[in-house]
């Protein structure tokens, strides 16, 4: 009998899957594929990453997950094929002290961000040239509320017994010096964001917003996010047909 017991110290099996690029092989464009993956990757526990070509889904998989688009994910045998989910299972199961805790300490963290993508992607889509400038003042006013909030000291930052006060922020990321999942969610979005509206809509992130920069930065500088990011021509070819040329 004892030996069907769950052995506590053997690591799950883990397996995600993700959407495909365009040869095929590589990661294609998917922030929410990139978000698990950076999420596997900060807890730190072995798995495998397999690519879906979902234009030509290899019999396999259609018999693993019918109907279903990346990202999903095989844990133990078990298939999970809801994002949100996904994400509370694996900060539930993969928990202290074996792994690490991906919860941001600090709510504001997870909603800065929220409505960016939804003003990007009104934004890019835009045809019409007359609403443009209101719909790139409404991208541009998330950004400042991102800024403001990366420069807003944390409570942990300020320390009651000095006589310094600390203005400004020196934190690399959204909740502190570590990543969060509030990191792996909007991440991949300002990547997306950064790249997309350079290309058809020749719009950069304000140099003025030295927060959004600096967190950007500190971002690209660790493996877990710069090493999941897909290539540029992935992202440019996805929103080569989702751009309207305006007039």
């Amino acid at each position: 009998m004892a030996s069907r017991l769950r052995n506590p110290f053997k690591e799950p099996e883990i397996e995600l899957f993700v959407k495909a690029g365009l040869d095929g092989e590589r990661t294609g464009n998917c922030p929410f594929c990139q978000s698990l993956f950076m999420v596997l990757w900060l807890k730190g526990s072995p798995f495998n990453v397999t690519t879906v070509d979902i234009t030509r889904k290899p019999e396999e998989l259609r018999n693993l997950a019918p109907g279903i688009k990346p990202p999903f994910l095989v844990f133990n045998k078990e298939l999970k094929t809801d994002f949100l989910k996904i994400e509370d299972f694996l900060e539930q199961t993969l928990a202290p002290p074996k792994y690490p805790q991906l919860a941001p300490k600090y709510k504001e963290s997870l909603h800065v961000g929220a409505d960016i993508f939804a003003k990007f992607s009104a934004y890019i889509k835009n045809p019409r040239k007359e609403a443009n400038k209101k719909l790139e003042t409404a991208l541009l006013r998330e950004f400042k509320r991102l800024d403001d909030y990366l420069n807003t000291p944390l409570p942990e930052e300020i320390d009651q017994d000095s006589t310094e006060e600390v203005v400004v922020s020196r934190r690399k990321f959204l909740d502190g010096d570590w990543l969060t999942l509030a990191d792996c969610n909007l991440l991949p979005k300002l990547n997306i964001i950064k790249i997309a509206a350079k290309k058809y809509r020749n719009f950069e992130i304000p140099r003025e917003m030295t927060a959004v920069w600096r967190y950007l930065q500190n971002a690209y500088a660790r493996d877990e996010f710069s090493h999941t990011c897909p290539e540029d021509e992935e992202i440019e070819h996805t929103y080569a047909s989702v751009a309207k040329k305006m007039s």
